[in-house]
């Protein structure tokens, strides 16, 4: 597939099946993230997948939680995580959905996969009276802001790191 094919995935609600697919999407985001900044972010373990897997699974049968995946004719592609939330008086916000997870295997990515599954993930954020969907995405990820700002998506909070051992501050 070259990077100008669009996709043919479909999106779905995940099953208990997707989850050891699941797991390594999930420690593809950690391994990201890390390499973004070493000392903010986790780095992944060998557990990574599989601890990241078995969270997931508690998830599925929550009924504020919405995990979709991309399916290309039975090879999970992508996936989503968001949920619904009440008041977060820390966070100054009413209700609201919380995206939290939108991955994208690095060999499907600038195909429409990941619009595909911020659509499909609005949409049943949507059908369950969110008011709204917030998320964080890392400074250093500009391709995902890219895609949020181009439906909707602005900004409204900028978080700031500082490690205490550092005495420039």
């Amino acid at each position: 597939m070259s990077d100008t094919e669009r996709t043919t995935a479909t999106v779905r609600p995940a099953t208990s099946a997707d989850l050891p697919r699941l797991g390594r999407f999930g420690a593809l985001l950690v391994e990201v993230h890390h390499e973004f900044d070493p000392q903010r972010f986790l780095p992944t373990r060998n557990r990574t997948p599989a601890d990241y897997a078995a969270f997931l699974v508690g998830q599925l049968d929550e009924p504020n939680v919405v995990v979709l995946v991309a399916d290309d004719h039975g090879d999970v592609i992508g996936y989503s995580y968001a949920e619904i939330q009440g008041y977060d008086r820390m966070a100054l916000r009413g209700p609201a959905a919380v995206l939290h997870d939108i991955v994208v295997d690095p060999a499907y990515r600038r195909r429409g996969v990941g619009r595909l599954l911020l659509d499909a993930t609005i949409a049943a954020l949507e059908a369950r009276d969110a008011p709204r969907v917030v998320l964080s995405t890392a400074e250093r990820n500009e391709k995902a802001q890219a895609l949020f700002a181009s439906v909707g998506f602005r900004r409204t909070m900028v978080e700031m790191t500082r490690e205490l051992d550092d005495k420039a501050g």
